[in-house]
C-alpha cells in the first residue's frame, strides 16, 4: 500500500512539472512579436500565395504593412493569438515579403515552398 502511495505521488509530481512546462513554454514572453509564414505553391498552370501573420505577442500589434514587392497591404491592428491569412494582389513579386509594425517589428521572410509528393495533386 505504501509503494503505490509513494509512486502516485511521483506520478501526480510528475504530471504537475510536465504541465508547468508546458504552460511556460506557450506563454508569450514578449510584448510585441509576430511570425511570418510566406507560402508559394506552383501549379502548372497557376501560382498560388498565401501569407499567414500571427501576433505571438502580449500586446496588439497596429499599423502592419505587408510589403509584397511591389504591392502594400496595411492591416490597421493584429491582437494577441490572432492569426490573418493574406493573398498577394495579382502581379506581385513571390520570392520575399517583408513585415512591419510599430514598436519596431520588421521582418523580412522568403516564400517556402510545400513538399510535392509523387501522385498527389500538383506534383
Amino acid at each position: 500500500m505504501r509503494i503505490m502511495v509513494i509512486m502516485l505521488a511521483v506520478t501526480i509530481t510528475f504530471a504537475v512539472a510536465f504541465i508547468t512546462v508546458l504552460l511556460i513554454s506557450i506563454t508569450p514572453t514578449k510584448d510585441y512579436s509576430i511570425d511570418v509564414d510566406a507560402m508559394k505553391d506552383e501549379q502548372s498552370l497557376f501560382v498560388n500565395a498565401r501569407i499567414t501573420i500571427t501576433n505571438t505577442g502580449r500586446e496588439p500589434l497596429t499599423n502592419v504593412v505587408v510589403n509584397y514587392g511591389n504591392h502594400n497591404e496595411v492591416v490597421k491592428m493584429i491582437n494577441p493569438g490572432e492569426k490573418i491569412y493574406l493573398s498577394p494582389p495579382e502581379g506581385s513579386r513571390l520570392d520575399k515579403v517583408e513585415v512591419t509594425a510599430n514598436k519596431g517589428i520588421n521582418i523580412t521572410k522568403d516564400y517556402r515552398r510545400p513538399i510535392k509528393l509523387p501522385g498527389m495533386i500538383g506534383s
